[in-house]
């Protein structure tokens, strides 16, 4: 198994650059067929959506479209999925950034009962803790 890194989760996404778009496209549809699938590594997921946001201008419902969409491609594996769809689940319904709620959702899934934090905006979700 190989895994993928931001910037070709970006290219498929954001579509910025036609030849490595077509690159990642083919690559996915030929381990499709294949039977293959790639790993994204939740930390991969952690820098798309900062990414998407700060670089591409990306709204917040659009981060959180997009990470939903790769967890929908039958050729991706996402690492920690349970967490990952709670953490889309919770960015849905919260105003915590994206990147704060899959470290705590990843947190949790790991069996920690919350994440130590300087930050006051993180803290207010039950997934933190302030210090």
């Amino acid at each position: 198994m190989k895994a993928l890194d931001t910037n070709v989760l970006v290219r498929l996404l954001v579509a910025d650059d036609r030849a490595q778009t077509q690159r990642v496209t083919d690559l996915l549809e030929a381990g499709e067929r294949a039977g293959e699938v790639f790993l994204v590594p939740t930390l991969v997921l952690l820098e798309l959506a900062w990414v998407l946001a700060s670089a591409y201008g990306c709204s917040r419902a659009e981060v959180i479209d997009a990470l939903e969409q790769l967890t929908m491609m039958p050729v991706l594996r996402l690492e920690g999925l349970d967490a990952v769809h709670r953490a889309i689940a919770m960015a849905r319904q919260g105003k915590l950034d994206i990147p704060d709620v899959l470290i705590g959702c990843c947190a949790a899934a790991g069996g920690c009962t919350s994440v130590l934090t300087f930050d006051r905006s993180a803290a207010r979700s039950d997934l933190f803790e302030r210090l």
